[in-house]
Order: structure tokens, then sequence, then C-alpha cells
């Protein structure tokens, strides 16, 4: 059986990396194309699977090219997509993508077939194979309904096995707290942790402040990415720490937040520590933003353990 299983989101990104992003009404010429599979819980399915996890995927996909190329993709990395499902009604997920000269990104989603993942799919994929209940780690995010979400978390809680949310995109609207309660983890940017409580969080001690606050909402254990400031990385129990970002050349960084939630995933399937999964993820994620695209640009093993030796 799977040890991490991922539900979410598949979609197609069409990435413009330019000088620039426009401003509404402008137009910018000059740019490089690329077409990539991508998709928040694709992303994070891919990253798992190539930092060593055993990844198993639920989510939806159109019945059209696009799809089979996506299931194409994810088979190619070794992911199981029995919990795929060709949606016959909804287009595949469409993500449109630009990024300028310091990595910074805009982008813009229609949903299509993700908005179709449904309870009824979760449920199926438990009570055909008992997916929820053998896995060692679940990673969810914000990117299909709130109802599949509310679904994978309840029965994650009924067996005990602990549930990371990834909650992009920023959500607009309070987290239902029968929802928070129930996450063993909970992995928010800045944006999203203002979002969430209601602090604006720009620095270590604002993220604190939001961080004790999702603890109270029952979230067990929360990390809020600070970008260049680094990770706060807090268990509820001992005092909340930063952990140093590494030191790249970033590129393009689409899939960071993606990869680093796949990495963290896999170091707590393995049984790694809060603190040292959280720093496997920063070495990750790191990496990715070195490449461009979204699944393509995710490390492998091999790749994050010989930077970690060669930072000691």
């Amino acid at each position: 059986m799977s040890k991490i299983v991922v539900v979410g989101s598949s979609n197609t990104d069409m990435v413009i990396r330019s000088r620039t992003i426009p401003r509404p009404g402008e137009t910018v010429i000059g740019g490089q194309f690329v077409m990539n599979a991508g998709g928040k819980g694709a992303n994070q399915a891919v990253a798992a699977a190539r930092l060593g996890g055993d990844v198993a995927f639920v989510a939806r996909v159109g019945n059209d090219m696009f799809g089979k190329q996506a299931i194409q993709g994810l088979v190619a990395e070794g992911i199981d997509t029995r919990y795929v499902k060709k949606d016959e009604t909804e287009a595949t997920g469409i993500a449109l993508i630009l990024v300028d000269e310091q990595a910074e990104n805009l982008i813009s989603v229609a949903s299509g077939a993700n908005e179709k993942l449904s309870p009824e799919d979760v449920l199926e994929a438990e009570e055909t194979s008992r997916l929820i209940s053998s896995a060692k780690v679940i990673v969810t995010q914000l990117e299909t309904p709130l109802a599949t979400l509310e679904k994978t978390a309840e029965l994650a809680s009924q067996f005990q096995i602990p549930l990371i949310l990834d909650p992009a995109p920023a959500p607009k609207t309070p987290l239902p707290a029968s929802l928070l309660e129930k996450l063993a983890c909970i992995k928010p940017n800045e944006t999203e942790a203002s979002y969430l409580t209601g602090i604006p969080v720009t620095d270590f001690d604002s993220a604190r402040q939001a961080a004790r606050i999702l603890h109270e909402k029952g979230v067990k254990m929360v990390l809020i990415t600070l970008g260049r400031q680094g990770v706060l990385v807090s268990d509820g129990i001992r005092e909340p720490e930063i952990l140093p970002a590494i030191q790249v050349e970033a590129v393009d960084s689409t899939a960071a937040g993606d990869c680093f939630s796949g990495a963290l995933a896999c170091g707590l399937a393995e049984g790694k520590s809060l603190r040292d999964a959280a720093q496997f993820a920063i070495v990750a994620a790191g990496l990715s933003v070195t490449r461009l695209g979204a699944q393509q640009s995710m490390p492998t093993r091999e790749e994050v353990l010989a930077f970690t030796e060669g930072k000691k």
C-alpha cells in the first residue's frame, strides 16, 4: 500500500517567462513559452515520488489530450494513478503562468475537472483498497472543492493518519473549525497565514503570532514559509524557530511551495522529526526554484542529499 496519498488538483501549465509581468492593459513582447504538467496536487505527488516516496494520487482530469498526458507523466514518475478519474463533462484544469526575471510569478487557473473531484471519489478509494487508512501521510490543498477536503480530513481523523494541508490558493473565507482541528500540519506562506489568522504576516514575530492562533484552532504542527527569510517551524510544544532558506540563484518559483509540501510529506512518512522533515523540504524547494517549470523542476532525493552533504 502507498505511504503517501495526495488528494488534489491536476492542471496543464502554460508558462511565459519574460522580462516583466504585464500591468493591466499592458503587453510585454518577447519571452519564452513552455507547456508543462502542473496542478498543486500533481506537483506535490511528483515531488514526493522523486524524493523516494511511495505515492498514490486521487484526482480528476478531463477526458482530453491534456488529461491523458497528465496521467502518462504521473505513471512515468512511478505514481499510482488508479484513483485519477477522467471526467466526461469537464476539461482538464489549465493554469496560465507569467514569470519575470526575478522569478516572481502571476497565475490564473481554470479549474475544469478539478471542481468535480468529489467526497465520493475519496470514499471510493478508501472502500475499494483502503487507500486512506493504509497511508502514512496524506497531503491536500485548496484547488479542489472544500467538501472533498473535509471528507479527506474526516477519514484521516477516523483512521488517525496525519493530514498535511497546503492552504493554497489563499483562502478568501475562513476555513471551518471542524476542518482545522483535524489537521496534523498546515503549511501556509505569508499571504495564506494572514488570511487564515487575520495577522499580517511579514516576519518572524508576526509568523509566531499566526502560528499560535493556528495552534489554538487545533492544528498540531505549523510551518509558515517566509520566502528568503526562511521557514517558521512550530510544534505547539517548544518555542517556534526559524530555519533559514538555502542560498541559490532563483529562476522560477512557480512550484516551490508544492515541492516543499511533497518533501515535507516524504520526510514525515519516513519518521523524521518535524524539524528534520522541514529542513529536508527547505533544501528540496530551494533546488526547485533554480529550474523552470513545475513538475520538471522537482529535484531527486540524490540531488537533495548531495546538496546537504556538500554544505556540511
